[in-house]
């Protein structure tokens, strides 16, 4: 949880701010989650024109912001810009103008603007197992720009738009609402083809350069993998297609990344560079950045804002930007806790009753106190979930604790105020001995195997899986002495 937001937001968008129904139904608005959205690259981010920011300019500073600011890491910067250099030298007109900017997220993220600014996170520098995959993924967003993807669909939208419009007022609404469904069609089948052409012309682009081709293949099956991991520990069921979504399924995008870089020629044509990027990657930070908010298994802290949290037995947390959002019990139960800035002379009280969350028990609302700070309790009810809500004031901002249960008995709301009695300030010598965890690029040794490695992560869930992703490896067993592999320590 990076900042602090306003509400406002409509019913629709609460729905995909928390990732799980009950808070389509709780909360009447909700801040944007991580700008990251995910785990698939998306060339310009949502509200970029092209006339795009130039480094230094405020435009620059807010978009960098917004993605956790600026991670500063020489050898990687120096490395990155090395491959741009070899991409504009096989492709003039594509790559010559572009730097890199690397954010301080841990999403798995890229995008390139116009302007020749290029954008990498860090969760990304992770995944990637060698310079042909992170240059692949470079060229892809340059393809982006370069083919003026972003305003042919500006430019679709707006038609779009129109079309609904002229359907609404000189048909039918029933009308205007089958024209925009068969638009929202268009556009999602429009945008996957984009994709799709970006993905062959970045292989086409590294291929020129003396790269291995194959390396698109291999990082987007890694972002699958991903995805699915992520899936998966947040309770969420795996990444299906879906028909209207914008990008099309990984596995499509790497049969297709494969069949175009065996136009090129077979494994082992290019170049992978993976010796020189584990090397350029060695030590940078992993995960969580603990100023702004970090996960230790069921617990919460948050080094900037002075607070620290534990959920209730069997969640499993995930860090966003404005909020953290937890799942329990196979996704019957669920929590997010959010922050707002409101008026110090408006009680705790008579917030809960402002109408930030839907079907509140006026009668319910108590005042409370967490750990020194006020606070105020209530219940709510939707259609299928019933609701335990928590303010608590800490400083100038209000703490917002929602937890969601589809039976909200004694025992589970019992536990549920436990947690919300563990929300206190992390004291200032607590907050400053937070660190990050890093990745490390160490040599195995004779006798080393995939789980003896694991074991030397600085993880407490699903480490062997990590170790896994990280590595590209899919099986178990003996790994290659003296051979450099990524492992998480702190």
């Amino acid at each position: 949880m990076r900042i602090a937001g306003a509400l406002g937001a409509r019913r629709a968008r609460a729905a995909r701010c928390a990732g799980a129904a009950f808070f389509a139904l709780a909360l009447c608005g909700c801040n944007s989650l991580d700008p990251g959205g995910g785990i698939l690259s998306i060339g310009a981010p949502a509200g970029v024109v092209e006339a795009a920011a130039t480094q230094g300019s405020p435009e620059h500073r807010k978009l960098v912001a917004a993605f956790g600011g600026e991670y500063r890491a020489p050898a990687v910067e120096a490395h990155l810009n090395d491959l741009l250099a070899r991409l504009a030298q096989a492709d003039s007109n594509a790559a010559k103008a572009y730097r890199v900017t690397i954010l301080n997220a841990p999403a798995v993220n890229a995008f390139a603007l116009p302007s020749g600014n290029l954008y990498v996170t860090r969760g990304l520098l992770a995944l990637a197992n060698d310079s042909a995959e992170v240059a692949a993924v470079m060229a892809h967003e340059i393809a982006h720009v370069a083919a003026r993807h972003a305003s042919q669909r500006e430019e679709a939208a707006r038609t779009a738009q129109l079309r609904q419009r002229v359907a609404q007022i000189v048909q039918s609404a029933r009308r205007g609402e089958e024209v925009e469904a068969i638009e929202k069609l268009s556009l999602a089948s429009f945008s996957r083809r984009q994709e799709l052409e970006a993905d062959q012309i970045g292989v086409a682009m590294i291929a020129r350069a003396g790269l291995d081709p194959y390396g698109a293949a291999r990082f987007l099956e890694a972002l699958g993998r991903s995805g699915a991991m992520r899936a998966g520990l947040s309770g969420r069921g795996a990444d299906e297609p879906d028909i209207m979504s914008s990008h099309p399924s990984t596995p499509e995008r790497v049969s297709r990344a494969i069949a175009s870089a065996r136009e090129i020629g077979a494994p082992g044509v290019g170049e992978d560079g993976r010796e020189a990027y584990l090397a350029a990657i060695n030590g940078i930070d992993f995960g969580d950045d603990p100023k702004e908010g970090v996960v230790q298994g069921r617990r919460y802290l948050h080094g900037k804002l002075g607070f620290s949290f534990v959920a209730p037995e069997g969640f499993t947390l995930e860090n966003s930007a404005n909020a953290v959002i937890g799942v329990g019990s196979g996704g019957d139960e669920a929590f997010r806790l959010d922050s707002v800035r409101t008026p110090v002379e408006t009680s705790l009280e008579d917030y809960m009753r402002t109408g930030w969350i839907d079907g509140l028990d006026a009668d319910s609302v108590t005042s409370a106190s967490v750990n020194g700070s006020p606070a105020a309790f209530a219940t709510a009810k939707g259609a299928d979930w019933r609701f335990r809500v928590a303010a608590v004031r800490l400083g100038g901002d209000v703490y917002r604790i929602v937890f969601a249960s589809r039976a909200l008995g004694a025992e589970a709301d019992r536990r549920y105020l436990a947690s919300i009695n563990s929300f206190r300030r992390l004291p200032a010598r607590e907050a400053d001995s937070l660190k990050p965890l890093r990745l490390a690029a160490v040599a195995a040794r004779k006798g080393d195997t995939s789980q003896s490695m694991a074991e030397r992560m600085a993880v407490s869930e699903r480490a062997h899986d990590l170790f896994m992703l990280l590595n590209g490896l899919r099986r178990n067993g003996p790994l290659e002495a003296g051979r450099r592999y990524k492992i998480v320590v702190e």
